[in-house]
């Protein structure tokens, strides 16, 4: 029944507009960065690069592929979830909008199973957007660049990886970047859950992110305190993934911290819909 049902709100998602505005933006937005740099790159890299060159000679493919997704995942990951909750803040508040939560009861359904579909719904768009991000980033990123090696900036340290220790990084870290998107998607579901206007949600979802960053920004002890409790904090973590060793301390405490948040945004968003008055 849940496979039905997840096939169902799958359709719902596809057929609306707004679902491929994301797909559209990174269809057009990374093809850009890719020609920018395929122009500038080089001198982006000599930049960067510039006090290392003046100690090591570096040799090989710096300018390829792997580099400028690693680039691309850094600048884009902040901007998706604000793509996510535009049509994870829909779910359930366009059944309102529309008038059809009074359908949805008349199946034989529970209200819990709906709500499952609905976050395993936005789940897998959630995850389709990412791989599009991947796609688009990365696969097209080496057909135009080529291979090569990897150099990353990481906090105490400056790491070149060969060509055969960076694909799996990338497999893992778009991976936990769909988990954490996966968060700010039951997030807006949550606030979907509240309201009869999608605007709402979408509104709530990135005001919650905003205020989540602006408060970890603050170094006072009352919110360094509260800090480890933001999802904000570990929404980047997937660059654990490029640093050398793992931290697998630390990425699994995130990974199980924002699985966390999913299941209490998930619990919440079952205990509002089942005590939702869906019939006036």
């Amino acid at each position: 029944m849940i496979v039905t049902l997840v096939k169902i709100e799958l359709f719902k998602i596809f057929k609306k507009w707004r679902t491929y505005i994301g797909f559209i933006a990174i269809g057009i937005l990374v093809p850009l960065l890719h020609l920018a740099m395929y122009l500038e790159g080089q001198k982006s890299l000599d930049f960067i690069t510039r006090g290392l060159r003046d100690s090591f000679i570096l040799v090989g493919n710096l300018l390829n592929g792997y580099w400028i997704s690693y680039i691309i995942l850094n600048a884009l990951t902040i901007h998706i979830p604000f793509l996510v909750a535009l049509v994870a803040g829909d779910l359930l508040a366009g059944e309102a909008t529309a008038g059809t939560y009074r359908v949805l009861i008349t199946r034989p359904v529970s209200r819990m199973q709906v709500v499952t579909s609905k976050f395993i719904a936005g789940t897998i768009y959630t995850s389709s957007l990412v791989l599009w991000l991947a796609i688009m980033s990365l696969v097209i990123g080496l057909i135009v660049f080529g291979t090569g090696e990897l150099l990353v900036m990481s906090p105490d340290a400056i790491i070149i990886f060969e060509k055969g220790d960076i694909l799996w990084r990338f497999i893992l870290a778009y991976g936990f970047a769909a988990l954490s998107m996966s968060v700010v998607c039951s997030l807006a579901i949550l606030f979907s859950s509240l309201v009869e206007n999608a605007i709402g949600p979408i509104v709530s979802t990135m005001a919650v992110i905003i205020i989540f960053i602006i408060l970890s920004a603050f170094d006072v002890q009352i919110l360094r305190d509260i800090r480890p409790y933001l999802f904000t904090n570990y929404i980047l973590q997937w660059r654990e993934f490029f640093y050398n060793p793992l931290n697998l301390e630390k990425i699994i405490k995130a990974t199980l911290i924002l699985s966390g948040h999913i299941l209490i945004f998930f619990t919440a968003t079952s205990i509002i819909f089942k005590r939702k008055d869906i019939l006036s």
